[in-house]
């Protein structure tokens, strides 16, 4: 089962940028459709964007409503890592951030279809 590492969480401003990395070990990275959720205290775990393997190292990239256009998410096979870019940042994005990795195909969104999981990073967003 692949092992997987967020980083890049902290503390920003409305309005402000962050971007979180997941590195991935211990499988064969480009095998697996990775996915970021978010989990706010007292809130379910929510998806928030996926990136769906599509041939040799093309994907398929998926977004929440809350986050298009804002968040964009991006993976690199040779480097064994998936990144998200998030911007224009509001307070409701604040939540610990989960990498999570799959080996079934299907573009799924349902954090129940993940096999694999990160630590988590906290990300808050301050007013």
């Amino acid at each position: 089962q692949v092992q997987l590492v967020e980083s890049g969480g902290g503390l920003v401003q409305a309005g402000g940028s962050l971007r979180l990395s997941c590195t991935a070990s211990g499988g064969t990275f480009s095998s697996y459709d990775m996915g970021w959720f978010r989990q706010a205290p007292g809130k379910e775990r929510e998806f928030v964007a996926s990136a769906s393997r599509f041939g040799r190292s093309a994907y398929y990239a998926d977004y929440a409503d809350s986050v298009k256009g804002r968040f964009t998410i991006s993976r690199d096979n040779a480097k064994n890592t998936m990144y998200l870019q998030m911007n224009s940042l509001k307070p409701e994005d604040t939540a610990v951030y989960y990498c999570a990795a799959t080996l079934g195909s299907g573009r799924s969104t349902w954090y129940g279809d993940f096999d694999s999981w990160g630590q988590g990073t906290q990300v808050t967003v301050s007013s």
